[in-house]
């Protein structure tokens, strides 16, 4: 295996985030019962006319601009001629010799991947094969003409982990700009992989296969380690690699062969007829640009710089746009940037995917976490009724003030009571004080849990300690 070196390109198309398909008014909503979303146009019937989804356009200079790509400035559609079963008008609307972008690259661990195109299509229907065996096959057009970006890179790709790498940051980027939702459940990203294998130091590329039906980023990963292990076996053995399409079978786990696939498919392409060509001018860009804001590595690298944090805290509190949001939000009325991260990344994060609830929803708001913090802060709790008063939030939908004084749960700080309380702990555990006492510094935080333990955790923990270790020195 050393001796040779995987080469990856990668074809992805992301779904627009637009209310209405890429030519009509049909709307591109998800889950509504099969062909309710269609009309004449995106069926195909005759004589319709297409209209170019102007929000369609703008979230394509988007990300064209993201991916630092040479914008064209005149573009156009084009016919791709086939016929499939879910495809009505016998073609597909798609971009070809014109682009609407070409170039740019998607930065990875340090590391440029080249992109070749950026271009416009629209969707095809979806096929509905029956489960009972029967011969035949129902045909979903509700996706029909919905809006898809296709992002082709160039073969710069090296291993299946990078791969992976590659497009959990095409995804951070089309999330953040809010370009697509990249819903791989829903169908909003879908990837393709061009994958051959050479031996290491040739510059000729090898013979490729395409690998489809890849419903996860992991799946893409295993995928291609398992297709490039069987690439590289082949030319071991002395075998051909035969140029195909194979799918991926997620219950094997492992690449099958398909279809045989020539050099460059007969498409027929040739400018739509019914569609004008767009031109993009240098003032449309600019107004592109100032919608895009802030892009998740620059985010990173402010958060680092403002706030102190590790490049690791910075990486989570930046992996969605929606964490770095809240995040920022707590930081402004809580000036404590490493303790918000830490309850952000911890416990509220934890809660969170135990209820499958995503943080812009979360019921513990921005307002609230900073409320308890400031109770924590001030000593009026301590951090362990923090963790149980989070709690409470997401179950009563209460602020954290309200917890507090409904239960009780103001930290105690009378040194007589926590005395007491002491002097109980010290006599019902002789063995830790013994062990206390020869010098093993692990029975004191024993000690301190039971005396919180006894106290429901309201004692104040400095009290505790000091308290505890002044006892036990008198004794």
């Amino acid at each position: 295996m050393e001796d040779y070196e995987i080469v990856i390109g990668l074809e992805v198309h992301v779904e627009l985030l637009t209310q209405s398909k890429m030519f009509c008014g049909c709307s591109t909503k998800f889950g509504q019962p099969p062909n309710t979303q269609v009309c004449p146009v995106c069926m195909g019937m005759p004589g319709v006319l297409p209209v170019i989804n102007l929000k369609a356009i703008e979230l394509a200079l988007k990300a064209a601009i993201a991916f630092h790509s040479e914008i064209s400035p005149y573009c156009r559609f084009a016919r791709k001629n086939y016929f499939y079963p879910d495809l009505p008008k016998n073609y597909q609307i798609s971009q070809y010799e014109q682009p609407i972008a070409t170039g740019g690259y998607i930065e990875v661990d340090g590391k440029k991947i080249r992109l070749k195109r950026v271009h416009l299509e629209e969707d095809a229907g979806k096929l509905i094969h029956s489960e009972k065996g029967e011969n035949f096959s129902f045909v979903d057009f509700n996706r029909s003409g919905i809006p898809l970006l296709e992002i082709v890179s160039e073969p710069d790709i090296n291993s299946p982990e990078e791969a992976e790498k590659y497009l959990l940051t095409l995804k951070q980027i089309l999330e953040y700009l809010e370009i697509s939702d990249c819903n791989m459940e829903e169908g909003s990203l879908r990837c393709d992989a061009n994958i051959s294998v050479r031996k290491k130091g040739e510059n000729r590329l090898g013979v490729k296969t395409e690998v489809k039906n890849m419903n996860s980023f992991k799946s893409v990963r295993k995928a291609l380690t398992f297709e490039g292990r069987r690439q590289i076996n082949l030319l071991k053995k002395g075998e051909e690699i035969i140029q195909e399409t194979r799918l991926w079978n997620e219950n094997l786990q492992i690449t099958e062969g398909m279809r045989s696939k020539e050099e460059a498919h007969d498409y027929r392409y040739f400018p739509e007829p019914d569609l004008v060509p767009v031109e993009i001018n240098a003032e449309w860009i600019e107004k592109v640009k100032e919608t895009i804001g802030e892009l998740p590595s620059e985010r990173k690298e402010r958060f680092m710089r403002d706030y102190n944090l590790s490049d690791y805290d910075a990486t989570l509190l930046t992996s969605k746009k929606e964490i770095g949001d809240y995040f920022e939000k707590c930081v402004k009325k809580f000036n404590k940037p490493k303790i918000v991260a830490n309850w952000i990344m911890g416990d509220l994060m934890a809660i969170l995917k135990e209820k499958k609830i995503k943080i812009n929803n979360s019921p513990m708001t921005p307002d609230y976490l900073v409320e308890l913090l400031t109770l924590i802060e001030e000593k009026k709790i301590t951090g362990t009724i923090g963790k149980e008063v989070l709690v409470d939030v997401f179950e009563t939908g209460k602020s954290p003030s309200e917890i507090v004084k409904e239960k009780n749960l103001i930290q105690i700080q009378d040194e007589d009571f926590i005395s007491k309380v002491i002097e109980e702990v010290v006599k019902e555990n002789p063995q830790p004080v013994e062990d206390y006492k020869k010098g093993k510094e692990k029975a004191i935080g024993f000690l301190i849990g039971q005396v919180m333990k006894k106290t429901k955790g309201k004692a104040n923990p400095q009290i505790v300690r000091e308290l505890l270790i002044e006892h036990l020195k008198k004794i």
